[in-house]
């Protein structure tokens, strides 16, 4: 059977049975928690929970994958074994609180020897220790010999979300290969590559308590998978996963690529190459870019891997992304997102490319300098190792292989103490700069401050603390209306009143449990005091404005731009936002106009701005957008706009999008690979920034003498008058150079020629009598009298005297003696001097 026949044969199976077919979610899970989907249940997660209620009882799926970092970290097995991946496809079918053991068995069994017609004596299945129901049902209903029924322990057989919560026995089909795929494994209980673990049934039947206990679950859930991938190997009679019409075409068009046939035995390169290169198809297409951390990072290291084994056959241009035609056209059947994205997959996969390779260019010729340096004593030590891979980019089995070459070995021990070290540093700066006030007074009862100023300015509330950090103040409530900054938001600033005591708030953070407000105190507040804490206003009433402007361009950027569009970063200050966000290229001017428009559409829409909360999970299912880095709480604050943005939030918003007012892109730049940056003013800042861009207009426009409309006609005219002028300057300067070349001072010397003199040139002038009266074997010294350049040195050392004689040391002597400076290369320099009038006697001294 075809991959795509298996596909099919398995939805149209449990769609029979009563599922529903549920399409693939994507590759970037909503769950911040985890760095890719990695299972067919992640998208069902809170239905296993128990925190929403399904809208079925019953689901199948099949799931995109991918499993590279974190504690699924396999990517250095990836090409080396049979049925290692980055990227694979899990079949699954699901039960919410409906069917259980029975069916689930059952049904597999039914459709692994029925619909794929496997034969059933090279079947095996193991089986929890203590599930004597799934047993029963294996030997008595489904009529598996016992021999063939496994008993596992909870290692190999007891599944479990986590710590706590919903858990259960599971059981997993086994396929017998035949003793000639592994020689040496004489049983499923051995390691090996005979037995082949195909399907995993899980049979979620207890909750995990806190305490260790296990109690009954009220609801019994399903969840199984099976790798299509494994699967298509049995069914296609493939030595390994990678011998099936999901990789051969990848394999075959890589072999006409560099010549290089694939054998399993040499093969690991072509592996290696078609596997990551569906992961970055699939990744890309759903909106993960390569970058320098979090899932971007382990992105960005799987197209190094491949590209590094694309090298070791030949490869030596950016090849990657022509790779990624064939895996489009394999996939875009099943997965039509891959062809709605090929564009934007195969830029950011050449873009990527480009860039290792130059990473690259810079990077061997400092390996190879390392390496001969480390051949007396036959070793690389760790820390030029680290060196070599934190400073210079280079990967860890690149240094390996070139290090091979040289006959050195790598102190990867070594290496691996440095890389300690150096994350032991980062932690240690990260604590450095969590600067913390110095307390003189603490309250005996205080365990924490609390934020109430989400809907009132002014609250009155005891002093908790107080103290000092550097030269500002510092106190802590116990109740506070002022906002710390977080979440991009700044701070908020104020005033506080006690009796006797005043303190102007500057600014407003979080350190663990407290909100701190700082700024400069008049008076003697002490713990216990009863103030009056009143925010500004106005400056938070323009934090607001900015902060939901920010919601509403960040759903404009997914209209616009597509649902890859996800936030990096932001900055919400005071009228003024900073938004960064993954998306591989530059906005087009019709880009940034329409996000504009779109925003602005927003605000004179006048949108009620509503804030809810509710479980994390419940919130997610919804579609509320969480950011991968932020860290949230069982129960969540949702800002949502209308139904056009909703979004897991903490800050401060307005109540409806007409209080912004207006909106204003005023920059769009790059960032880093993958990730660009807006930023936008709103509100009266936006009104005073439009208002200056005219003020600018009808200068411009007043200056050339037109209307503001014609403004730039009349710049590219003028531009065209310029550009003529510049051509008849040039010429009238190589006039009056022709006329200044006999001027020039000619002293022999031994070995050379030095020709210098001090003219009444500009410096344009000065260095086209340089090209006339140069030659190899000349020191050239010209100096500028003209008042606009006066003081101005052009110094060359023709290329005979290299190594004998310097133009920056000229340059230096020269500068250091009658004062300025300057400096250039050994064959040319310039800078200028004061002293124009002691020059003789200083070049007669050099």
């Amino acid at each position: 059977m075809k991959s795509s026949e298996i596909r099919r044969a398995f939805l149209e199976f449990f769609r029979q049975k009563g599922h529903t077919v549920v399409p693939s979610s994507s590759l970037l899970p909503p769950d911040p928690t985890l760095l890719f989907t990695n299972a067919g249940m992640n998208q069902f997660k809170p239905y296993f929970l128990g925190e929403a209620d399904p809208p079925f009882k019953r689901a199948t799926s099949v799931q995109k994958c991918l499993r590279a970092g974190g504690k699924h970290n396999d990517l250095d097995n990836v090409g080396f074994t049979r049925r290692h991946h980055t990227f694979f496809e899990m079949l699954g079918n699901f039960s919410f609180g409906d069917y259980f053991k029975r069916e689930a068995i059952l049904w597999a069994w039914e459709l692994l020897t029925e619909v794929y017609k496997l034969p059933k004596d090279r079947l095996w299945a193991t089986v929890y220790e203590e599930d004597d129901e799934a047993y029963a049902i294996w030997r008595d209903e489904v009529g598996l010999p016992a021999e063939r029924i496994l008993r596992m322990g909870a290692k190999d057989n007891f599944w479990e979300m986590g710590d706590v919560g919903p858990c259960g026995p599971s059981s997993e089909i086994l396929y017998d290969l035949g003793p000639e795929s592994d020689p040496n494994q004489k049983s499923p209980y051995e390691e090996g590559e005979r037995w082949l673990e195909l399907w995993n049934l899980v049979f979620m039947q207890y909750n995990r308590r806190a305490d260790g206990t296990l109690e009954p679950l009220p609801k019994k859930n399903i969840d199984t998978g099976m790798g299509l991938e494994r699967i298509a190997a049995v069914l296609q009679g493939a030595y390994s996963n990678y011998e099936t019409d999901l990789f051969m075409p990848i394999i075959r068009f890589v072999e006409d690529l560099t010549g290089v046939k694939y054998s399993y035995e040499t093969g690991a390169p072509h592996r290696v190459i078609a596997d990551h290169t569906r992961a970055l198809v699939f990744a890309i297409a759903d909106g993960i870019f390569p970058a320098n951390f979090g899932r971007g990072y382990v992105l960005r290291r799987i197209l190094r891997r491949a590209y590094r084994f694309a090298q070791k056959i030949g490869i030596a241009e950016p090849v990657l992304y022509r790779v990624a035609d064939v895996v489009i056209d394999i996939m875009k059947e099943a997965y039509p997102e891959v062809e709605e994205n090929a564009e934007v997959v195969k830029k950011v996969i050449k873009s990527e490319e480009e860039r290792f390779l130059n990473t690259l260019g810079k990077a061997v010729p400092i390996l190879i300098k390392a390496l001969e340096e480390a051949q007396s004593e036959g070793v690389l030590p760790g820390d030029v190792a680290f060196k070599l891979y934190d400073t210079y980019g280079i990967p860890q089995d690149m240094i390996d292989d070139y290090a091979a070459t040289y006959g050195v070995r790598v102190d990867w021990e070594g290496f691996r103490r440095e890389m300690e070290r150096a994350r032991e540093r980062s932690q240690a700066a990260a604590k450095f700069k969590m600067l913390v006030p110095e307390w003189r007074e603490v309250a005996e009862d205080y365990t924490g401050s609390k934020f109430v100023g989400y809907h009132r300015l002014t609250h009155e509330s005891r002093v908790a603390k107080v103290g000092r950090l550097k030269e500002r103040d510092a106190l802590v409530f116990y109740e506070t209306p002022f906002y710390p900054e977080g979440g991009g938001q700044v701070g908020d600033v104020g005033v506080i009143e006690g009796d006797g005591w005043r303190m102007e708030v500057q600014d407003t953070k979080r350190m663990g449990a407290d909100i701190v407000h700082y700024g400069k105190v008049s008076g003697n507040p002490k713990v216990g005091d009863t103030a009056v804490l009143r925010v500004d206003e106005r400056q938070r009433w323009a934090a607001r404005r900015a902060h939901t402007a920010t919601h509403l361009m960040h759903a404009s950027l997914r209209t616009i731009l597509g649902p890859h569009v996800r936030q990096q970063g932001s900055l919400v200050e005071r009228e003024r936002l900073r938004f960064d966000f993954s998306h591989p290229v530059a906005l087009t001017q019709e880009e940034i106009q329409e996000i504009e428009r779109l925003v602005n559409e927003k605000i004179r829409e006048n949108i009620p701005v509503s804030e809810e909360y509710k479980p994390y999970r419940e919130a997610l299912k919804e579609g509320a957008i969480a950011i991968f880095e932020e860290k949230y709480g069982d129960v969540v604050r949702v800002i949502s706009v209308g139904d056009f943005s909703k979004e897991l939030c903490g800050g401060t918003h307005v109540d409806r999008t007409g209080d912004i007012g207006l909106f204003v892109i005023t920059k769009e730049e790059s960032v880093s690979a993958g990730t660009r940056r807006i930023e936008a003013l709103v509100g009266e800042r936006a009104l005073r920034h439009v208002q200056e861009q005219r003020r600018l207009l009808r200068e411009a426009a007043g200056l050339l003498k037109v209307p503001p409309k014609d403004l730039p006609k009349a710049v590219a005219r003028k531009m065209e008058e310029i550009k003529a002028l510049q051509t008849e300057n040039n010429s009238l300067l190589q006039r009056l150079a022709n006329s200044y070349v006999n001027q020039v001072e000619e002293v022999a010397r031994d070995g050379y020629t030095l020709k210098w003199a001090v003219l009444p040139l500009p410096k344009e002038a000065l260095r086209q009598v340089g090209d006339r009266i140069f030659g190899d074997d000349v020191v050239l010294i010209l100096i500028s009298a003209h008042p606009k350049d006066r003081g101005f040195v052009h110094v060359r050392v023709g290329k005979n005297l290299k190594g004998k004689l310097s133009a920056r040391d000229i340059i230096r002597r020269l500068t250091s003696a009658l004062g300025g400076g300057g400096g250039g290369s050994d064959f040319k320099a310039e800078g200028k001097i004061k002293r124009v009038e002691a020059l003789k006697e200083e070049v007669e001294k050099i």
